[in-house]
């Protein structure tokens, strides 16, 4: 009895299954009730209503959600009606295509809602192309295209009703797992034989990583802002809300450096010290991996009984290097607070399932506030859209770049009469990307998939002859898409062109559409590429200089935020972790950006190898300050803060102008690191704080310098902007 009822929550609690059960129910009522009523032409704009709001769906608070899908549906019919009306005059029904797209995408900058819904919006105009032949009334297809969308809102809605905490434990999981394996790639850093090429690999695999768990993180503060703005008392969401700040908080920490990595691997390599850093790394990497388990199955979690013995035996082996004189101080006491930090991290661990009880001390509640990113009314929307009015906006580029595409692709079909050439507008619109290296990938993946799906759709038509086999395929395809379009893009394709040949051969023209859906596909892809590449280009290395001033700027605001807390005392306020974050959005951007360069053909080489060594020493850097961060607290010594603030000053003005500071402040700085190292306690924070600002200072001239190098663009004398 027990073993059921674990096995049936383990089920419900598997949102991957709970999610292919709602895409069954969805595609199975748009298969099957028109087949029972006769009216089988019904089942493809049904099906692709389904499909256009399930890629809307936006996850969100109850009031919200519902607003959201009136919206949806509100869009879609417009949109559709839009297009059976116009689509009899092709002059009008080209300024239209144009005029539409460009304020759908820009529509996008209002927020990820909005964004969703424009997306789902030129989908359906695609869409109610394909079948402006299928009924002779102009408002059926629109009618029964948002009667599927709405279709699909009933079941989500429903499963949101039952699992309303779902989506934010989900998030929350994916938080714990990607930090677990953001502290696996830290350990590597721990590496005794670690050389300067697999220091640079390990650091560049640090960096990715860390922009992912950032990615994450930014998603899980929308979803839980949408919950606390809807209900402040929900308990579910307060608890999250706890995980998440926890999550944060060892990300600082274990993001933080105390030391150079290459030095201690040289210094240390005959030591059983860096091998036993690496092990508790990993093991609280699996510890974050199991709490993400233990959330996502709803359990308990269990912290491994192992780091205690890690931590006596790393804290003996640390004892025993503070008495050996072989090493210099510096480097015990580096580590000494290098343990402490990682012991941090394993209360925080081990406290974490305490969260569920804590209730919010209100006088505190400033502490655990979100910045809200939402509209905040009109002039709020005049001034997003204003910004984005522009060509320095990647989303007006991409807006002018899709509709000009979209465009010609319409010209192509009107003049060459091409066989369900609205398939070319189709792929084009799912193809094009902001960037060059989206859009390539997605190129080469959209074709395979369609080779594959055709050959596949050919033997499922061949072999499975009948309308009811058929459409149980059309129910398995419509929900391998929805599972795989966000893992495995060309699979996904695949599974999308067997449903459109069955849909197509639910009017008698399955066989004779495999032929030109590859032809289409091709032709679109062909389409997507010209856009990207002659059409507003996006290079990214041409906002490589502008995205290295926002890291910059970022870094040195989160740097000052940490010393003021220094001279008032430590607390989470909503200002410290804007900047906190702010900072680490823009290493994940560098970090994003700089990764794509290998697939740009125009950037320089030389600049390619500059551009990967700042992202190396760029997180280098901001983990300097993280580690400062990890420790602050009120200090009293006004020496030690007068140094503070004048290291502030000088890297600031290094960074931000170009200024490299004199000799005055660094030779203070190793004047009085000398003399704590004499003193016998190895955790004071007055040497910690010292011993950051030498890192900082070691790397300081390097990071200025390839910061101007790459400030210039070698290509500058073609227009960033020009159109072509």
């Amino acid at each position: 009895m027990n073993s059921g009822l674990t096995l049936f929550k383990k089920v419900i609690y598997n949102s991957s299954f709970m999610y292919g059960l709602r895409m069954i129910i969805a595609f199975a009522g748009t298969a099957f009730i028109p087949y029972y009523l006769g009216q089988q032409l019904w089942t493809i704009p049904l099906t692709l209503g389904v499909v256009a709001a399930g890629l809307s769906d936006i996850d969100d608070r109850f009031s919200v959600r519902i607003m959201n899908l009136i919206y949806t549906y509100i869009g879609f019919f417009l949109t559709a009606a839009s297009v059976q009306l116009l689509f009899p005059y092709p002059f009008f029904f080209g300024i239209g295509l144009i005029l539409s797209c460009i304020g759908w995408i820009l529509l996008g900058s209002l927020g990820r809602r909005y964004a969703t819904i424009s997306y789902g919006c030129l989908v359906v105009s695609v869409y109610t192309m394909l079948g402006t032949h299928l009924f002779e009334q102009w408002y059926f297809q629109p009618i029964l295209l948002v009667v599927g969308a709405i279709w699909y809102g009933v079941i989500s809605t429903i499963s949101f009703l039952l699992f309303p905490a779902r989506q934010v434990q989900d998030k929350l999981s994916q938080c714990y797992s990607a930090l677990g394996d953001f502290l696996f790639s830290k350990s590597n850093l721990f590496d005794v034989d670690m050389t300067a090429k697999s220091y640079q690999q390990s650091m560049i695999g640090l960096s990715l990583e860390n922009g992912k768990l950032i990615g994450i993180f930014n998603e899980m503060r929308t979803t839980l802002l949408t919950r606390l703005k809807g209900d402040r008392g929900q308990r579910d969401t307060r608890t999250s809300l706890q995980y998440y700040f926890v999550a944060q908080d060892i990300h600082e920490r274990a993001d933080s450096s105390h030391i150079d990595y290459q030095k201690l691997a040289k210094i240390f390599e005959h030591s059983d010290i860096l091998f036993r850093f690496q092990r508790i790394l990993s093991l609280q990497g699996k510890a974050c991996e199991d709490l993400s388990e233990s959330i996502l199955n709803r359990q308990n979690y269990h912290h491994n009984p192992r780091f205690q013995q890690a931590f006596s035996n790393l804290r003996k082996s640390l004892e025993k290097l503070k008495y050996n004189t072989n090493y210099d101080s510096i480097w015990t006491n580096a580590l000494f607070a290098l343990f402490d930090n990682l012991k941090s991290i394993d209360v925080q661990l081990r406290n974490v399932e305490t969260e569920r009880h804590i209730k919010l001390d209100k006088s505190k509640y400033i502490e655990n506030q979100l910045k809200d990113d939402d509209l905040k009314g009109w002039d709020d929307i005049f001034i997003r859209v204003k910004q984005n009015l522009s060509p320095e906006s990647v989303l007006f580029r991409h807006a002018i770049r899709v509709s000009i595409v979209l465009l010609i692709g319409y010209i192509f079909v009107q003049l060459s009469n091409i066989e369900y050439g609205y398939w070319i507008l189709l792929t084009a619109l799912f193809v094009s990307q902001p960037n060059f290296n989206a859009t390539k990938r997605r190129l080469r993946l959209r074709i395979w998939g369609t080779l594959a799906g055709i050959i596949l759709g050919y033997a499922i038509l061949y072999f499975v002859p009948s309308i009811e086999g058929q459409l149980i395929f059309l129910v398995i395809c419509g929900v391998l898409f929805f599972e795989l379009r966000s893992k495995q893009y060309a699979q996904a394709t695949a599974f999308m062109t067997i449903l459109a040949l069955i849909n197509f051969n639910l009017d008698g023209l399955g066989f004779s559409a495999a032929l030109p859906r590859l032809i289409d596909t091709i032709i679109g892809c062909a389409f997507a590429w010209f856009g990207v590449t002659f059409i507003f280009p996006d290079w990214k290395f041409r906002r490589l200089p502008r995205t290295i001033k926002r890291a910059i700027e970022a870094q040195c605001n989160y740097l000052t935020e940490v010393v003021q807390q220094y001279h008032y005392g430590r607390n989470n306020s909503l200002n410290y972790r804007v900047f906190r974050r702010a900072a680490h959005n823009t290493d994940a951007d560098v970090a994003s950006l700089i990764s794509t360069l290998v697939t740009e053909p125009e950037f320089d080489p030389m600049q390619k190898n500059l551009a990967f060594e700042f992202l190396c020493l760029n997180h280098t850097f901001i983990s300097y300050i993280a580690a400062l961060g990890a420790h602050r607290n009120l200090i009293s010594d006004p020496e030690v803060l007068t140094l503070l603030d004048q290291a502030l000053n000088d890297i600031k003005g290094a960074l931000l102008h170009d200024q490299m500071p004199g000799p005055h402040t660094q030779d203070l700085l190793k004047s009085m690191l000398k003399q704590l190292n004499q003193s016998d306690d190895p955790s004071s924070e007055a040497r910690i704080i010292l011993q950051q600002l030498s890192l900082m200072f070691a790397v300081l001239p390097q990071l200025s310098t390839l910061k101007q190098s790459l400030s210039h663009d070698p290509n500058d004398q073609i227009s960033e902007f020009s159109p072509v």
